[in-house]
């Protein structure tokens, strides 16, 4: 892991990557809410006290607004350039009767000229915006500019209608790998990566190609962490499911906490136990409330001492 970087009176965190408006449809009729899984990450680090910078497209439309709106509330800093998209992008997500999600997607993503003006101590990418050209070789031009630096987080967040065929988005997701220090994905995710290996072959393969540590999510069978010298396995957090939108960017907010208040012991096996607990309540605390309604610093204490 690299020391932090970040520079007094700038955000601690710059996270980058798309931000849309989560169109549900339920039983009871359609509802929207703003999203984009780096969106949710951001608007959680925010809400955890985490100081957080924001880099996106999204349009100066109704849509656009209600994003930028949402994530000032919560105390996120939008970058200059992310509001520079003719249109504002939509994920219709479909729930079924258990809570779970399936997504389709009206995006386009392409990132303004950017040049950062200094490095955080911790930059975080993910999802679609790490994939969609051409937007996604500016999202690789920031991570090679942070990494070595900056401790570089990523989040591949797999949506398969987006990507193109499976080799092309796995060589485009390896060729990141070496840029980071930290990769989480899910189990859903890893088995779209690498069809042929369980979770934890996944994992292994994944931390091979250079990064620090690995962390893959298994739903209500808690969550699997990874580095070179240990394995920890940690269960989740039971609750009543209301809906999984947004869980993994929870459990990916409350990590990247974890990561920057976690001391002088590196990733030693109480530590890694330790953040992923607290990345599972974060994910159990939204599961339980509808949409991506990621806790608060608050919501996290009273949770961790009850």
């Amino acid at each position: 892991m690299k020391p932090s970087a970040a520079l007094s009176g700038v955000p601690e965190v710059l996270v980058v990557g798309e931000a849309l408006i989560d169109v549900v449809h339920t039983g009871d009729g359609v509802t929207e809410h703003p999203g984009g899984s780096p969106a949710n990450v951001a608007y959680g680090l925010a809400r955890l006290d985490v100081s957080t910078g924001f880099l996106t497209s999204i349009g100066m439309d109704d849509r656009g607004r209600a994003i930028s709106s949402h994530l000032a509330g919560a105390g996120v800093h939008l970058l200059p350039g992310s509001q520079s998209a003719p249109a504002t992008s939509t994920a219709t997500a479909t729930l079924a009767a258990d809570g779970s999600a399936t997504y389709s997607f009206d995006l386009a993503w392409q990132l303004a000229p950017f040049a950062p003006t200094y490095l955080p101590g911790l930059l975080h990418a993910g999802s679609i915006a790490s994939f969609l050209a051409p937007g996604a070789a500016g999202v690789k031009s920031l991570l090679q500019h942070c990494a070595g630096i900056s401790t570089v987080t990523y989040d591949p967040n797999i949506r398969p209608e987006l990507l193109g065929s499976q080799h092309e988005a796995r060589t485009l997701f390896e060729d990141l790998i070496p840029l980071t220090d930290v990769v989480k994905l899910s189990d859903e995710d890893a088995a779209w990566l690498y069809p042929r290996r369980s979770p934890e072959e996944a994992a292994r393969h994944i931390r091979g190609l250079g990064t620090d540590l690995v962390v893959v999510t298994r739903g209500s069978e808690g969550s699997f962490l990874l580095t070179a010298e240990t394995e920890v396995s940690v269960p989740s957090v039971e609750t009543v499911v209301a809906d999984t939108i947004g869980a993994g960017d929870a459990y990916m907010a409350a990590l990247i906490l974890g990561l920057l208040t976690r001391g002088g012991e590196g990733l030693a096996p109480p530590v890694l136990e330790q953040i992923a607990r607290m990345a599972s309540m974060a994910a159990a605390i939204t599961v339980g409330r509808p949409g991506a309604d990621l806790p608060s610093s608050a919501e996290m204490r009273a949770s961790l001492v009850s």
